[in-house]
């Protein structure tokens, strides 16, 4: 298979992916989020500040951490269907900052934080069944600086198919 075909795959099931959010979870299809850039290493998510907005008329806190969850979520869920994983993800726990009001639409950006490697995760969930995951997450602020950000944990559970006796 080509790269470009690659990408293709990788971009349809990045898409898949995000339907699956917004039907699955009320609050995203309510905050109108979409997809934006997205790979191994980084996944970005969009919102418009019309449904996101506070009393102030700036981004809703509630809503810049929704996003950022989502984003880091779906960087992990994404890994794990491409390689052909199934599992539940869960976010074990996070930490938020808001650093600046935003104004406009925003986006969310996710990564692996600096000490997470993908290649440690797989190899953690193929032995014990379960693993664990840092992100790294930015709302990028109108002057470049960021406007909030995320670290979190994610857990990966390999879902049991087998059935009951």
């Amino acid at each position: 298979m080509s790269t470009t075909d690659d990408n293709t795959k990788a971009s349809d099931e990045a898409q898949r992916l995000i339907r699956f959010i917004r039907d699955e979870i009320p609050l995203a299809r309510a905050m109108d989020l979409q997809l934006g850039r997205h790979d191994m290493d980084m996944l970005s998510l969009h919102a418009p500040l019309a449904p996101n907005v506070n009393d102030k008329g700036c981004a809703f806190g509630g809503s810049l951490v929704s996003l950022m969850t989502l984003s880091g979520w779906a960087l992990v869920e994404l890994a794990l269907r491409r390689q052909q994983l199934d599992c539940d993800v869960f976010v074990a726990e996070s930490g938020v900052r808001y650093l600046a009001p935003l104004w406009q639409d925003f986006r969310a950006e996710a990564r692996l934080a600096d000490e997470a490697d993908w290649s440690s995760f797989f190899d953690t969930l193929a032995a014990r069944g379960r693993a664990r995951i840092s992100v790294d997450c930015v709302i990028p602020g109108e002057n470049g600086q960021p406007a909030a950000t995320l670290a979190a944990r994610f857990v990966a559970k390999r879902r049991d198919r087998t059935p009951p006796a």
